[in-house]
């Protein structure tokens, strides 16, 4: 123990920088694993937790207001029903002019049993006080708390709705586990009373009925849905919703920044058990002579083994505690996203155990890796061989000749040479520091991404930066309004729901534009639609649909037959891609009192949409309502830091890597030191071979990682692209410049990291070298 203990300590002084780099590096593996299981949990925990909790409905029917929507609660599989309630379509602002929600007002005497509002603030409704029949009082209504955060609304707040004469008073926010409100989209959800509901002046094609079923087997949900439309008639049926969307929805971008922190910490973790198992072998063939004594004194080849073993899984569970004391301790204080995660994840009793199973993982893995090198250690005869017995390796080529020949620098032949003479122990290296880069490439790849969206939205679907709409000027008015405005291009537009073919979901059927003035929307796949009946889809609906460009696929629209011919693909990011698009004139046909619900501004390149908003509310007095386009990237902005701190961790074990690559060629080196000399290099030349051989492994290094992350990173986000619905077409690859840069600066960080061995190997008595070759 005495010995193991001697060597373990000279060891750590002779590699004080690598274990430190180890450490940490293991350290940030452990917290990229961590934020990616607590933004997982973020994302679906808190859904699950409120679906469970209110006995949420795994389906919501919105029916026609004379539809017997209760019969659906007698269905076989249905354990319970929510409502029906009567509903009313609206709009609502805290102020007159104020920007504006879209609510779906249910007609509710009583709390319900089944799908129950949890109530976040205030209270539930009480006949006795917000039926606003006394003196002085409001009629009360109660927000779904997606839509609440939206109009920065709380209890006491009044709004006031379309089609009444007196403002509501918000008495009470309830979370739910259905669809939040997207503005534009999907509207929000409200709970008034029945009489509050009757006083209202909408027209019938406002109204409507919804019901909300909590089946006995969740896998039912689609049957249920067919049973729902063939018992009422696809003309009954205005909308469905699932658990499944709901739940996708809730999730989110937290899902994406999760499988981002869990692909890197996983390549990180890949990348750094292979640069450990590459630093012990490289030691052990620097360490032959110590083992051989080792042995010599009595070790056996397992003491061996779990000599290496044990020092090495003491730098992994250091790592493993640090990360694992960080996480907790300082991610809460990050802001954003991810501290929001961390904080709810340490409240959630049943992740808790993660903290100790992920550091253990990661320890568990590098101990792996360490293993087989280790084992390679404890195989060293007792009796070291004297090299000089050995060949050292091959004869110089005549490529090699020919280079000295043409008075190209010795340095350059001669680092040549020491660098890939052995092309066995050269390619695992190369490969081994490859790995950081190919990760590295990959994340600069997803922060090119992220920037195509925010200063390019009309490469990723997102041509309009503004929606307009209006309740209170007359279409004329409107577009004349809109055409007036300099540097903007106005498109009328629509959407309606529709059931989708086997009647198992509702998917979007958008009319965009018309046929004299076609929308821009972003192809990557097929051609735009010109003639009649010829729509574009997103990915999200070709999946759902089983689909591909140029199909024929057929949809019901309040019981109304709609065929539709794809012509082409593009990217879709509303709606998880289940959007189908067409001209305004071909959703028109069959039903000439269509109307435009909004039109989409495209704005001239330069024109900043705040100022055209403003510019739009002073000319109509506040009567349109100015929306921006949510752009994904709002949501992805914790993406960088994200992106930062794994390139950090990445760095670290590249720097780890390169610290035995440089380790191993000063040791070759040493030994030909004699050699060296006796053809006449000097001690500069000699240190000059050094950091050349290891320039040139990195320069291979570099240039596989940067040709294979590009690739890959194209690859994996528009794999990502497809899995949310959106489609491929939307990665971007990183800058040449960027690229170039990086690898630049990578190449010269080996060069100044090998400079200062190789100058103390070069200085180094022919005493020592002599004695290094046996």
């Amino acid at each position: 123990m005495r010995a193991a203990a001697r060597w373990t300590h000279a060891h750590l002084r002779a590699h004080r920088a690598a274990a430190v780099l180890i450490v940490l590096a293991t350290a940030g593996i452990t917290v990229s694993l961590l934020l990616a299981t607590a933004l997982f949990a973020y994302a679906t925990d808190p859904w699950q937790r409120v679906f469970t909790q209110s006995s949420g409905a795994h389906v919501w029917i919105h029916t026609q207001a004379d539809a017997p929507a209760a019969s659906l609660a007698r269905l076989d599989e249905v354990r319970a029903a929510s409502g029906p309630f009567r509903t009313v379509r609206t709009t609502a602002s805290l102020r007159l002019g104020g920007s504006k929600a879209t609510l779906e007002l249910r007609g509710a005497p009583a709390l319900p049993t089944t799908a129950v509002p949890q109530i976040a603030a205030g209270r539930w409704l009480d006949p006795a006080t917000d039926r606003g029949t006394a003196a002085g009082t409001d009629r009360g209504i109660v927000l779904d708390s997606s839509v609440a955060r939206a109009m920065w609304a709380k209890p006491g707040d009044s709004l006031a709705l379309s089609g009444f004469r007196a403002p509501l008073r918000v008495v009470g926010v309830a979370d739910t586990a259905e669809a939040g409100f997207r503005a534009g989209e999907t509207p929000g959800v409200a709970w008034v009373l029945p009489a509050t509901l009757a006083a209202s002046d909408a027209g019938p094609d406002q109204r409507g009925r919804t019901i909300g079923l909590r089946l006995a087997d969740p896998a039912d949900t689609d049957y249920v849905v067919q049973r729902a439309v063939t018992r009422l008639g696809a003309d009954q049926i205005t909308d469905v919703s699932t658990w499944r969307q709901a739940k996708a929805e809730a999730a989110g971008d937290n899902q994406l920044l999760g499988r981002l922190l869990a692909l890197f910490g996983l390549g990180a973790l890949c990348a750094a058990a292979l640069a450990v198992g590459g630093a012990i072998s490289t030691r052990v063939r620097g360490h032959l002579r110590d083992i051989s004594v080792l042995k010599a004194i009595g070790f056996t080849p397992g003491q061996v083994v779990r000599m290496f073993l044990a020092l090495h899984l003491g730098f992994a569970l250091l790592g493993g505690a640090l990360g694992a004391l960080l996480t907790p301790t300082l991610g809460p204080l990050a802001p954003g996203r991810i501290g929001e995660a961390l904080a709810l994840w340490q409240d959630l009793p049943e992740h808790t155990w993660l903290f100790f199973a992920v550091p253990a993982g990661v320890v568990v893995f590098i101990g792996s890796a360490t293993w087989l090198a280790a084992w390679r250690a404890g195989r060293v005869p007792p009796v070291p061989v004297a090299r000089a017995a050995v060949p050292s390796g091959r004869r110089v080529s005549g490529s090699t000749r020919r280079a000295l020949g043409l008075r190209i620098p010795p340095a350059v032949v001669l680092g040549w040479r020491g660098a890939f003479h052995r092309p066995l122990r050269s390619a695992s290296a190369v490969a081994r520091l490859a790995v950081p880069f190919l990760l590295i490439t990959i994340a600069l790849g997803a922060w090119a991404t992220v920037n195509r969206f925010t200063a390019h939205p009309e490469h990723v679907g997102l041509p309009a930066a503004l929606t307009a709409r209006s309740d209170s000027l007359g279409e004329r008015d409107l577009r004349g309004l809109l055409t007036a405005q300099p540097q903007v291009t106005a498109y009328p537009g629509a959407e309606v729901q529709a059931l989708v073919p086997g009647q198992t979901g509702t998917i979007t059927l958008r009319g965009l534009g018309t046929d004299a003035h076609p929308y821009p929307f972003t192809l990557v796949e097929g051609r735009a639609a010109h003639g009649p009946d010829e729509a574009i889809a997103g990915q999200g609906l070709l999946d759902l649909l089983d689909a591909q460009v140029g199909d024929w696929v057929r949809m019901t629209v309040a019981g109304q037959p709609h065929v539709l011919h794809i012509v082409g693909r593009s990217i879709e990011p509303a709606d998880g891609g289940r959007v189908i698009s067409t001209a305004l004139d071909t959703l028109r046909d069959g039903a000439t009192a269509l109307h435009p619900d909004f039109y989409n501004l495209v704005l001239h390149h330069g024109t900043d949409p705040a100022t055209v908003r403003d510019a739009l509310t002073d000319a109509s007095a506040g009567r349109i309502e100015v929306r921006e386009i949510p752009n994904p990237a709002d949501q992805l902005s914790a993406v960088r830091a994200v992106i930062i701190g794994l390139i950090a961790v990445l760095v670290l074990i590249g720097l780890a890597e390169l610290s035995t690559t440089v380790a191993a060629g000063v040791r070759d080196r040493g030994r030909d030191l004699l050699a060296l000399r006796a053809v006449g290099l000097t001690p500069r030349q000699i240190a000059a071979v050094i950091v050349a051989a290891t320039v040139f492994i990195a320069l291979a290094a570099v240039l596989l990682g940067t040709v294979l992350g590009v690739s890959a990173a194209e690859w994996l986000i528009d794999l990502q692209g497809r899995i949310s619905g959106w489609g491929t077409g939307i990665a971007q690859r990183p800058a040449l410049r960027t690229l170039v840069l990086v690898d630049a600066g990578a190449v010269l960080v080996a060069g100044a990291v090998s400079l200062l061995p190789a100058v103390r190997v070069a200085r180094r008595r022919l005493a020592d070298s002599a004695s290094a070759g046996l």
